[in-house]
């Protein structure tokens, strides 16, 4: 998959991905459906897209287990400039961005928060539906 329909800041981040990043992308992101928490039981899972290389890679931990949020440990050394002390993974690629994989097809955080709305406010539809029927009925 390459980088297109990705927005404009996705793809033209000229800084490192970090795990200080990470953090604050989520309290950015924290209420609106962009974060692992708030949209995994709609299928969303964790993942990060090198915009360069249309590489998909699944956030994993550093022994390869998938991994519930967003982690820089389980990506490939290609994509890595920087390490900490301790081996971990502290910066990766400017093009790679952080996202979600859902049936095949990646969603930046944006995309994620917005397709996440939209399955609310039809879920809310749905469930006022049959309610307003019932009123209109007695």
């Amino acid at each position: 998959m390459l980088a297109e329909g990705l927005p404009k800041t996705a793809r033209h981040c000229k800084t490192p991905l970090t795990t200080r990043s990470l953090t604050q992308q989520n309290r950015i992101f924290q209420g609106s459906g962009g974060v692992s928490g708030e949209n995994r039981s709609s299928g969303f899972c964790p993942a990060f897209l090198d915009t360069e290389t249309g590489v998909i890679y699944l956030s994993c931990f550093a022994n390869g287990r998938q991994a519930p949020m967003h982690l820089l440990d389980g990506l490939p050394d290609e994509v890595v400039v920087a390490r900490r002390e301790s081996g971990g993974v502290s910066a990766v690629k400017p093009t790679v961005v952080a996202g979600f994989l859902r049936r095949s097809r990646f969603f930046t955080r944006e995309q994620a928060a917005r397709a996440i709305r939209l399955a609310t406010r039809i879920r809310v539809r749905l469930s006022v539906a049959p309610a307003q029927e019932n009123r209109i009925s007695s």
